[in-house]
């Protein structure tokens, strides 16, 4: 069999008997415009993954989303919240006793118990959404209109006074036909109640549930531009969630997925895709007793979302469990084994906030993140140490592994599961310096 000819630079030179001297050090084949030509040829997909795949932004995310109906509101909420769950604990026998019982081993329970019960004395809720989708229903539009403009009032006092989450916002009803005039409607009182009373809090989160198209999110995006205009906001301060519920949004009639397409509909407005439970669950026909976080059809709709939301800097939440923690002991802690598990399960598959809908499901929550930080805290640390430090770690982490690292060691910081010392003491390395090394895109960004 002939053998393929030699590439130009690799054949004996005819003027000399040997190897042409492109060998020597220094001397190549391409130059400057040759370099150019190729700019040029890529400078569309340089500006694609400029613009459309920037990174995380290195902002802090919650661990959850807490669902209230919106009437139901009162600046008192978290602290009410925070002390019902200190008292579901109490009745279950202290927090010694329920986070061995949630499966936190011995070597850190003692620990564990201590950083939940110190969550839910100062921060019990991470981010509020004030719900007049769903969980409030359709009222009439009277009622709705003086729910909605109490509410946004009464934020607006506990923002005065310092008393709202990190996070807080609205979940309105859809942009579907049926529903869009009156989610409109509300959303506008809402934002322009609270500019009129002293402005947008920061960390305001708009939720735009029962998304089926891309459409839908950029007719989003134009509302939240017109929104800015008539209010005199800053161009672009208006972000929105995107909720993940129908199964149209996962797989379109064109048998592709438009949900890579809807974020970049939202002309980087979109801030996060959160999973609903229940009504994809539902719209797929799945029996009721097994509508659920880990169900193979939850798990095909999440891997979407997560391959699409990759390196957009939206970020993702998975959903709740509709299983409650109240009636007698045994089914109290038989639900908080439940969230516990599903929550865990989600950290692991890189969702790292979810839902929770009643005061006790903010204990395994926390118990969830906290022993799952601590967990992963020591190997985390000194692989990151050795990794700056270019010792042997018996571990060989790539640039990638190393950001993910850091992250890993940022997020158990913001959630209290870290603190700020300890994780230095053992990586070397302050948090800022942790969050330059999660995310060099954005801190390149700020400089």
């Amino acid at each position: 069999m002939p053998k393929a000819p030699l590439p130009s630079h690799d054949r004996p030179s005819h003027a000399d008997g040997g190897v042409r001297p492109v060998d020597r050090v220094g001397v190549r084949a391409l130059g400057a415009p040759d370099l150019d030509h190729i700019d040029r040829l890529l400078a569309a997909t340089d500006r694609l993954f400029a613009d459309d795949y920037p990174g995380d932004d290195g902002t802090r995310q919650p661990v959850h989303t807490v669902y209230v109906a919106g009437d139901r509101y009162t600046p008192a909420l978290p602290r009410e919240w925070g002390d019902q769950a200190l008292a579901a604990v109490a009745a279950q026998g202290g927090m010694a006793a329920v986070v061995r019982d949630l499966g936190v081993t011995e070597d850190h329970a003692a620990e564990v118990a201590a950083l939940v019960t110190a969550k839910l004395a100062t921060e019990p809720i991470e981010d509020l959404r004030l719900d007049f989708e769903d969980g409030y229903g359709d009222r009439g539009d009277a009622r709705e209109d003086a729910d909605v403009v109490r509410a946004a009032q009464l934020l607006a006092d506990a923002r005065d006074h310092g008393r709202t989450p990190p996070f807080c916002g609205i979940r309105f009803k859809g942009l579907e036909a049926r529903t869009r005039g009156r989610g409109i409607r509300s959303l506008d009182l809402f934002l322009t109640t609270l500019h009129e009373a002293g402005g947008v809090p920061e960390g305001l989160r708009l939720t735009l549930p029962k998304v089926t198209t891309a459409a839908q999110v950029g007719a989003m995006a134009a509302l939240c531009a017109r929104l800015e205009e008539r209010l005199g906001l800053t161009p672009g301060s208006l972000g929105f969630e995107v909720q993940v519920e129908t199964p149209q949004i996962i797989l379109g009639a064109d048998g592709t997925s438009p949900l890579a397409a809807a974020i970049h509909s939202g002309e980087g407005r979109v801030s996060s895709l959160h999973y609903g439970t229940y009504d994809y669950s539902a719209a797929l026909g799945i029996a009721p007793a097994y509508q659920s976080l880990d169900h193979p059809a939850a798990d095909h709709a999440k891997s979407v979302m997560q391959v699409a939301a990759a390196q957009t800097g939206v970020r993702l939440s998975d959903g709740s469990t509709n299983i409650l923690p109240v009636g007698d002991p045994e089914a109290v802690r038989a639900a908080w084994r439940l969230s516990a598990r599903l929550t865990r399960r989600s950290l692991e598959r890189g969702f790292f906030q979810g839902w929770d809908l009643h005061p006790a499901q903010l204990v395994p929550r926390f118990v969830a993140n906290v022993q799952f930080y601590r967990q992963g805290f020591a190997s985390a640390a000194a692989r990151l140490r050795a990794y700056v430090s270019r010792a042997d770690s018996g571990v060989l982490d790539e640039p990638a592994t190393a950001r993910a690292l850091a992250a890993f060691l940022a997020r158990g910081i913001a959630c209290g599961a870290v603190s700020e010392p300890e994780a230095q003491r053992a990586t070397g390395i302050d948090r800022a310096g942790l969050e330059a090394l999660a995310r060099p895109a954005a801190t390149e960004r700020t400089r």
